[in-house]
């Protein structure tokens, strides 16, 4: 009735038993999409031929941020106006639209590139555009906080669960932020696979043998850390098959706020 699915009763009583709950960011407490939160540009360009000329650069990529870009400009894409596409792994996007040369990507891009920018000070994925040599502005994209996030930590802290831990991959800036606004008190970031699996062993060892530690998560990634902590609990909906079959509790509709429920009931 409550869209809990527990694999076995010692699982329930082990969750009465929770003192510390440790999540995983993105997909998580956050609805892992993205969008585009904020447009910066520099004086003679205007925020529609920043993102403009982002969305024709990013036109034929398949990924999360290229698509995101593409939406918030949400018309269609002459590409017949592009030429000389070329993909620079892991800096951005260098490409002639309608002769001018454009260049979409990340810092990095900027600087190989000798443009000189105006660093964007918001958190979150940022892809920079240039246009000719010249700087054009920047475009700030971010994973959106789940609704009930905020809430569900919140009533974990109110039901007596003493420590709320997040870890993820992405960079500090964001983290940090997250974690304010979620009031979790202990973040650790940039984390790869591997890293996420040895700081809950080390949460592990720094707690009493009778209290319990949950993880959540929902990528197939967490499925070594879902098995290794007392208590593996994932997101149902949109989870990774691996995670679901690793979890041993597992949320039929991706709801933070049911953990806490959960426990209750416990």
């Amino acid at each position: 009735k409550r869209g809990v699915l527990v694999k076995g009763s010692n699982y329930l009583e082990a969750l009465n038993k929770v003192s510390i709950v440790v999540f995983d960011k993105t997909g998580t407490l956050t609805k892992g999409v993205f969008k585009v939160v904020d447009i910066t540009v520099d004086f003679g360009f205007t925020k529609e031929q920043v993102l403009e000329y982002a969305a024709q650069a990013e036109s034929y990529s398949n990924h999360p941020i290229a698509k995101s870009i593409q939406e918030a400009f949400g018309k269609t894409i002459d590409q017949s106006v592009l030429s000389g596409y070329e993909e620079i792994s892991g800096h951005g996007i260098r490409v002639l639209i309608g002769g001018k040369r454009v260049l979409a990507g990340n810092s990095k891009l900027m600087d190989s590139e000798k443009v000189s920018y105006a660093a964007c000070q918001s958190a979150g994925t940022k892809v920079y555009i240039a246009v000719d040599g010249r700087y054009a502005g920047c475009i700030v994209i971010a994973d959106e906080v789940k609704d009930d996030s905020q809430n569900a930590i919140a009533s974990l802290k109110k039901i007596g669960v003493e420590k709320t831990v997040m870890l993820t991959g992405d960079s500090k800036r964001v983290a940090d932020q997250v974690a304010k606004e979620l009031g979790i008190e202990e973040v650790y970031s940039e984390l790869l696979p591997a890293d996420k699996v040895s700081k809950v062993e080390e949460l592990l060892h720094q707690k009493s043998e009778k209290e319990k530690l949950a993880f959540v998560g929902d990528g197939i990634n967490d499925a070594p850390v879902l098995s290794r902590a007392d208590i593996g609990i994932a997101m149902g909906a949109l989870g990774s098959d691996a995670a679901i079959e690793a979890a041993d509790i597992v949320l039929m509709d991706d709801d933070p706020l049911k953990i806490s429920k959960a426990i209750k009931i416990a």
